[in-house]
């Protein structure tokens, strides 16, 4: 398997947050206070297997988003973006990251067809683990954060 972004350093940062989190009330990914399932090796594969087959082909083939994604196209519409950590992705919580490949954005007036029923909820699940694989440490840190924040009712 292709190592991607902090994916081979993920360890060190979960450890960090663990410690982190005997400091305050906020839950750290995996906690049983609802947080986002851990990057887990079996299920980053799986995800990286689901996107190749049903993402790829818009998204691009490591998540990079297509050319020229911030030029609407003549239909007034966006192309698709990165998943990478290099466009907006990471500024959503996990649960409308969810909610975005279930539902897709045609009623938002984006592209992206619905996944529900495509889909089974844990591949949704493993294909933003893996995309989030790919997001550099400071990314994904700062993620957690709005994560958090989300689920504690906050922005």
């Amino acid at each position: 398997m292709q190592s991607h972004g902090r994916f081979p350093k993920i360890g060190v940062l979960l450890s960090g947050l663990v410690l982190l989190g005997g400091c305050h009330d906020a839950p750290v990914p995996g906690s049983a206070m609802g947080a986002p399932p851990l990057l887990e090796p079996a299920r980053v594969a799986r995800g990286a297997e689901v996107f190749r087959q049903s993402c790829a082909t818009c998204h691009g083939d490591r998540a990079q988003g297509a050319i020229n994604w911030t030029k609407a196209g003549p239909d007034g519409k966006y192309p698709p973006p990165p998943l990478d950590g290099s466009a907006h992705a990471w500024h959503h919580p996990f649960a409308q990251l969810k909610q975005t490949i279930q539902d897709g954005t045609l009623k938002l007036g984006g592209s992206m067809p619905p996944w529900k029923g495509k889909l089974s909820e844990a591949d949704t699940e493993a294909v933003i683990l893996w995309f989030q694989s790919t997001w550099p440490e400071p990314i994904y840190a700062a993620w957690i954060d709005i994560d958090q924040r989300s689920r504690a009712g906050g922005k």
